[in-house]
């Protein structure tokens, strides 16, 4: 039967089959997927085939996972050299921000914007805590929306706690499989209590028999929306790790230094010493955010190079 991964706990997975039940499953055996080295095999997202087991109620054996459409990842907390696949199949990512309490620097924004786009999945930024902004918080905000819009960004204002903007989200997530992340304390959880009416009060998880000895570590989960599509809470990232990136490859990953990578004298420019960089020339004559370019160097720097 066909199903889909709602909950991954590592080596246990709620997942919904075809047949609209919830069932826990887990992999039997050794499971790889061919071209894909991470900490974990199956993630939230995923469509895969199981087998129900005899004789145990709710259960059953992964016997497949289909193709990806795409995913999206972060470096693993225990080694920075592997990776953990978030969740995948997304339709969009959505980024919870705040300018007050507390403010989102817009460092860590172009770093998920960079993966996003390295991973093929249009992103969205979502100001909360609209009621918050003084005169200052509310030109600072029409700034960054103006860096943001004009690079392809879709940029929208909120406040959750007044119910002030948040019309646009029902189509905004209207039949989409939506990746939502944020720091903590930017109102992400109520955000999707608003659009989940009565989310608090629910609760899933997978059984008590299978849940024993199970790592601490929070985990992604994908939640069906009243009015469709499905939504994906990520708690707990704090940064999305460019893994699996080459430096190189890096500047494909800002829109704005895209349009111009062609002009540059040599194929391999980096973007910061060299002659003929058409990049910083775009940075110099302001048709590129020297706030953007500098994110850029500092993602940069924080990438080390494999042998590819």
């Amino acid at each position: 039967m066909k199903a889909l991964v709602y909950k991954s706990t590592g080596s246990w997975y709620l997942v919904k089959g075809s047949d609209g039940l919830w069932y826990d499953a887990r992999v039997k055996g050794k499971f790889k997927i061919a071209d894909i080295t991470s900490t974990n095999p199956i993630t939230v997202g995923d469509e895969i085939e199981i087998e129900i087991e005899d004789g145990a109620e709710q259960s059953a054996v992964v016997a497949q996972i289909y193709d990806r459409r795409n995913y999206i990842n972060r470096q693993s907390p225990a080694n920075r050299h592997l990776h953990h696949i978030i969740a995948a199949n997304i339709d969009q990512a959505l980024l919870i921000c705040t300018i007050r309490q507390p403010r989102t620097s817009r460092g860590f924004i172009d770093r998920f914007l960079a993966g996003a786009e390295a991973y093929h999945i249009p992103a969205v930024l979502l100001f909360n805590k609209s009621d918050l902004h003084r005169e200052k918080d509310a030109l600072f905000f029409e700034e960054t929306r103006t860096i943001y819009e004009a690079i392809g960004y879709p940029v929208m204002l909120v406040s959750v706690e007044k119910e002030e903007g948040m019309e646009e989200m029902e189509r905004l997530l209207k039949d989409k499989v939506t990746l939502i992340s944020g720091h903590s304390g930017v109102g992400k959880s109520s955000f999707i209590n608003k659009i989940m009416p009565g989310f608090a009060l629910k609760t899933r998880g997978v059984s008590e028999w299978s849940g024993k000895g199970l790592h601490t570590t929070t985990f992604a989960e994908m939640f069906d929306l009243p009015f469709g599509g499905r939504i994906i809470d990520t708690p707990g990232i704090r940064e999305f790790g460019m893994v699996d990136i080459p430096r190189q490859e890096l500047s494909h990953y800002f829109p704005e230094m895209r349009a111009v990578l062609a002009q540059c004298q040599f194929n391999n420019c980096l973007h910061i010493e060299e002659p003929g960089c058409a990049v910083k020339e775009a940075v110099e004559d302001g048709r590129i955010n020297i706030e953007r370019y500098l994110s850029y160097c500092n993602i940069l720097d924080s990438i080390q190079d494999k042998a590819y």
